[in-house]
């Protein structure tokens, strides 16, 4: 699909004035989707702001703005931050047409058509309040709190996430950076060093650098990626275990072109082969280990071979892996990863790459994993109501979890069948912040049916997306530009360097527009109408990062004149703490029913004719928060479906032919992109990027713009010791020119 932007169409997207756009199915002429013009007055006046906090995607790099006339025309890097420095990404730059686009959310709407199906009609922001606080009361009152469900995401989504959780005392809550992102890494490593390990891992100072899936330099983690570039700059060796030639296996030392699902497989014949040498860190185990006699008993069968044939690799290839990662050891770089969320036997994954990190020592030493120490701020919490554990879903009839290792909140899958079946109970409300759960959980059409089935919904976000067609309520939130509101802190990546903390506060680099407003505002008033204006803990969002800023010892002020940015002296982040321990073999998780040592778990493998959907991230583009921004939508306007360029060859097909794609289940794509014929993919596998193809009609650019892939991924597979999702379990065939083609094997 081609972008027409001619240069009269760029010129306009870019005005100052942004142009009315049509509405179909409006109920009144004022449906909150037409933007006035707004003209610039007098002669030019510029300035620079500081005190932005980037939330483009989730790593939050910290910015300037240049505004001219009070526009907001650039963004920049914080010359301050000892973060992302003055580095932002193509997305970041971006943020200015999320902040101008003419489809954002400007006015509370109600929908007076059908789910999914939406008739808007703009409505005031008192009438939208009333209706939202008296419809969940009515779902309290006939269900109780267990019968309203929450899927938040972002920042703004923590402060009425943690009303509907604590106060109102609902445990239905499913965050998608947990459920479909990292909580399975969370909880592993949790359950292995007793901390989670976030991506702190001291790339710049290692000398070998191992990747398992982790696509850095198509995240685009600024801060992140400058770590990983000045490693191998220094002279870090890669290795890069893939069953695709992504950007960092470009760079690798090694790649192993690994059949997916079979990654513990690898780790296990790894660290075996580490044990059986005597090539792990034995000085190390000793001291921080336990339960190391029971892991290398349960380990002792993966030989390289056993591990070459079930992972389709030769065992010198895991041999070369193990024998560079010895050789380097302790100053390497395992990382733990970010989205792990894959094929349902994830948490095992997770618990071997955090005892790969045991058996090397690589533990708080430089080049390591490295937590750093970052600066204490404070927290603003809802008062906390005592739940008993009767209406939440992870635990069964005898008071045992279904999946005890799970992340915060409650498994997806769970909330979902209970909506679907009434059965414990009805789930007859849902509040959506922030999030989309039609392109973020597997099962599409069930996510649909579990929305329609509700007495009420409702939406709050900064745009239109597929999700919020679904909302009886749809309230626009300010941007993160527009707003105060996240407390950010840390410390440099570079460990080398002089050790250093920092506090950034979000402040607004301009004023918001329209009628859009905060978490705080939305959630106090709705939580006045559930009852509860005595509990709420700050009457503005500025009082929430004050209060926040307060334990530090700093205020809203101090940061504003620092330029957003409050840096201290920070402390030497190496050295093994006393109390460190890393689990090797973890009793508890034995006594819940699953092995206590990292253990491999087959997962199916294509049926005959089809290959593997994987999926992941652009360096333009957030999944599909970012999808209807013009600049960015015009750098990667699709998603080419990769295709092994042999496999290509015995189907007729070419690279950038048009292609759909339908899979084991009978889901067809509504819609086409091309082809990418490439040798960097396994022959079992396609690949192509999530968060395309909106269905949304109010995104005027995302619309039908690609595939998404989110809709062919049907089969639902959960990680049994956490609950959340495996998201790459499907298997699909391509169609061209309407003949569905059998890949073969």
């Amino acid at each position: 699909m081609a972008f027409n932007l001619t240069r009269r169409r760029f010129l306009q997207s870019a005005s100052l004035a942004a142009v009315s756009i049509p509405l179909s199915k409006v109920v009144s002429a004022e449906t909150g989707f037409t933007q006035s013009p707004l003209e610039a007055k007098g002669s030019l006046n510029e300035e620079t702001v500081s005190g932005g906090i980037c939330e483009m995607c989730f790593w939050r790099c910290q910015l300037i703005g240049k505004k001219r006339e009070g526009r907001l025309i650039k963004l920049e890097g914080n010359p301050k931050s000892i973060d992302n420095g003055v580095s932002i990404c193509a997305r970041g730059n971006a943020g200015i047409k999320l902040l101008y686009d003419p489809d954002r959310l400007k006015y509370p709407l109600k929908n007076v058509g059908e789910r999914g199906k939406p008739v808007w009609k703009r409505i005031s922001w008192d009438e939208a309040l009333a209706e939202c606080s008296s419809r969940l009361k009515g779902v309290v009152d006939k269900y109780g709190p267990q019968g309203i469900s929450v899927f938040p995401h972002g920042s703004t989504a923590k402060y009425p996430m943690h009303f509907f959780e604590r106060t109102v005392g609902t445990h239905n809550v499913s965050e998608a950076s947990f459920f479909q992102c990292r909580g399975i890494r969370d909880t592993a490593y949790l359950a292995t060093i007793g901390k989670a390990p976030g991506e702190k891992v001291d790339m710049a100072n290692s000398k070998a650098i191992f990747l398992l899936g982790s696509h850095i330099g198509e995240n685009i983690h600024v801060s992140h990626v400058k770590n990983f570039a000045k490693g191998l700059q220094n002279g870090a060796k890669l290795i890069v275990v893939d069953p695709r030639y992504s950007a960092a296996a470009a760079k690798s030392d090694i790649w192993i072109k690994i059949k997916p699902g079979t990654d513990t497989a690898f780790l296990l014949a790894v660290m075996n082969y580490l044990v059986k040498n005597n090539k792990y860190d034995a000085e190390f185990v000793e001291e921080y280990g336990d339960g190391f006699e029971e892991f290398t008993e349960g380990i002792k069968d993966w030989s390289l071979e056993k591990a070459a044939i079930e992972c389709d690799i030769t065992p010198d290839e895991i041999k070369q892996v193990a024998e560079m990662l010895a050789v380097n050891a302790p100053n390497v770089s395992i990382h733990p990863g970010r989205h792990v969320s894959w094929y349902g036997n994830d948490f095992q994954r997770q618990r071997s790459l955090a005892c790969l990190t045991g058996l090397l020592g690589a533990y708080y030493v430089k080049g390591g994993w490295v937590p750093g120490k970052t600066p204490k701020v404070g927290k603003v919490s809802w008062a906390k109501h005592e739940h008993d554990t009767e209406h939440n879903l992870n635990y069964d009839e005898d008071e045992e979890m279904r999946h005890p290792f799970t992340p915060p909140g409650t498994p997806t899958e769970l909330i979902r069948d209970a909506a679907l079946t009434g059965k414990p109970y009805p789930i007859k409300g849902c509040v959506i912040w922030g999030q989309n759960p039609i392109q973020t959980i597997p099962g599409q059409e069930k996510m649909k049916d579990v929305l329609r089935q509700m007495d009420f919904v409702m939406c709050v976000d900064v745009m239109p997306t597929d999700a919020t067609m679904y909302a009886d309520i749809l309230l626009p939130e300010v941007s993160y530009l527009e707003r105060h509101d996240l407390v950010k802190t840390g410390t440099q990546w570079d460990f080398s360097e002089k050790h250093q903390q920092y506090i950034a506060a979000r402040l607004p680099l301009v004023e918001p527009m329209f009628e859009r407003k905060d978490q705080v505002f939305i959630t106090n008033a709705i939580a006045t109408g559930l009852g509860h204006k005595d509990e709420i803990p700050v009457k503005s969002v500025e009082e929430l990062v004050e209060k926040t800023l307060e334990v530090a010892g700093l205020s809203l002020k101090q940061i504003t004149q620092e330029g957003g940015i409050h840096l201290q002296d920070g402390k030497d982040p190496y050295g093994v703490p006393e109390d460190f321990e890393v689990l090797f073999y973890n009793e508890d998780i034995e006594d819940a029913g699953f092995p206590g040592v990292p253990t491999y778990i087959p997962i199916d493998q294509p049926p005959a004719g089809y290959a593997r959907l994987l999926y992941g991230r652009v360096p333009v583009h957030t999944f599909n928060r970012t999808q209807n921004n013009a600049w960015l939508h015009y750098a990667m306007p699709e998603n080419p479906v990769w295709i092994n360029d042999e496999t290509a060859v015995k189907l007729g097909l070419k690279d950038g032919d048009v292609v759909g794609l339908v899979n084991s289940e009978g889901f067809k794509s509504r819609t086409t992109t091309t082809l990418k014929v490439t040798p960097g993919i396994r022959k079992d596998s396609v690949y192509m990027a999530h968060g395309y193809g909106s269905v949304n009609p109010l995104l005027s650019v995302a619309v039908n713009a690609g595939v998404d892939d989110q809709s062919l991924i049907t089969k639902i597979a959960v990680d049994p010791e956490t609950g959340a999702h495996g998201m790459r379990n499907n298997f699909v065939k391509l169609i061209k020119d309407g003949k569905v083609l059998d890949i073969p094997a």
